[in-house]
């Protein structure tokens, strides 16, 4: 399964990390020093929800952006609750 969002197409990207040494001089030392750059991934937060989609209730992988903005509805709880409404 690709760590993809199925709503908003939110996938993995990369970047750098940039290790430092000593002690900056706003706070009375000499400097920051680079000592190495490594790369690394930054992963979006993918949940698996149970969401309608075009009617039916289906689980997708989506961010949780999209979840909290209401871009997923999600089914109706409890016993009474259909899904063909």
């Amino acid at each position: 399964m690709a760590r993809v969002c199925e709503i908003c197409k939110k996938k993995t990207t990369s970047g750098g990390s940039i290790a430092r040494r000593g002690l900056p001089k706003a706070k009375g030392g000499v400097g920051l020093r680079t000592t190495g750059h490594t790369k690394r991934k930054f992963l979006p937060n993918i949940q698996r929800v149970r969401a309608v989609v075009k009617g039916e209730v289906k689980r997708i992988s989506v961010c949780t952006r999209c979840i909290k903005s209401g871009r997923v509805v999600k089914p109706a709880r409890g016993a009474g609750a259909s899904t063909t409404a």
